[in-house]
């Protein structure tokens, strides 16, 4: 296997507030890896940081061999890179199809002029089937609004999935579920094929430690260990960081 995801002495802060400190991570192709810490731990931070949202004061981040630290967000999905944010971001007054299509059409070559004929067709097509995936296919043409908090949280991964990832990041994905809904967007989670690296944060840690490979814990922007599940589980700075015994 060979590394999807290369970060390395990572660092940002805003003015005297560190908020990443040379963090480095490997996350190998088909990887399922977990981040956790504790709130303000600078998980959501250091996805900001791979994905664009934030500019990095220093330190490289490599997606499938390419340096992209210096790379708008819309050029780093170009190396096939996908995330989802803990606050659901969707376009709310428009149907569960067209927040798709207009996923797909970020990265699609035709993305100027596919409004028009088959173009559209294509892309309406195309939403329909990524939708059926996330089992949303029979609500492809109701708004947003008619939908549950659940069904959003699987749109948005739909709409990552419609980018064609090779890495995807998930910021959150179970959070403020349902225990039903959970389940569902579990089983999802589950179904997506190898060829698609993740990298999740969780907060559900009986959930989160059946799903991951590997785990990384972070604290105050640090790495404080990494490994297996087991490795991290069992390590004594995780007992008394983040489980609390």
């Amino acid at each position: 296997m060979s590394a999807v995801l290369e970060v390395r002495d990572l660092t940002k802060s805003f003015g005297g507030l560190h908020v990443t400190r040379s963090v480095n991570l490997t996350v190998e192709e088909g990887e399922r890896h977990l981040l956790i810490g504790p709130n303000g731990a600078g998980k959501t931070t250091l996805f900001n940081l791979i994905a664009g949202d934030l500019l990095s004061d220093s330190g490289s981040i490599r997606v499938m061999g390419h340096e992209v630290s210096g790379l708008p967000t819309a050029a780093r999905t170009r190396h096939g890179l996908a995330r989802t944010y803990q606050i659901i971001t969707l376009f709310g007054r428009d149907t569960l199809r067209h927040n798709v299509m207009l996923a797909l059409m970020g990265k699609s070559p035709q993305r100027w002029r596919c409004w028009g004929g088959f173009g559209r067709d294509g892309l309406a097509q195309q939403a329909l089937e990524i939708l059926d995936s996330v089992g949303l296919r029979h609500k492809a043409d109701q708004h947003l609004e008619q939908t549950s908090y659940g069904e959003k949280r699987r749109l948005e991964i739909a709409m990552a999935l419609a980018q064609k990832p090779r890495l995807l990041l998930l910021d959150e994905p179970l959070a403020g579920l349902s225990a039903e809904e959970r389940e569902t967007v579990h089983a999802l989670l589950a179904s997506i094929g190898r060829d698609i690296t993740i990298v999740m944060i969780e907060h559900d840690m009986e959930v989160a430690l059946a799903f991951a490979d590997r785990i990384t814990l972070l604290h105050y922007g640090e790495v404080i260990t990494g490994g297996t599940r087991q490795q991290v589980v069992d390590d004594p700075r995780t007992r008394e960081i983040y489980l609390g015994h």
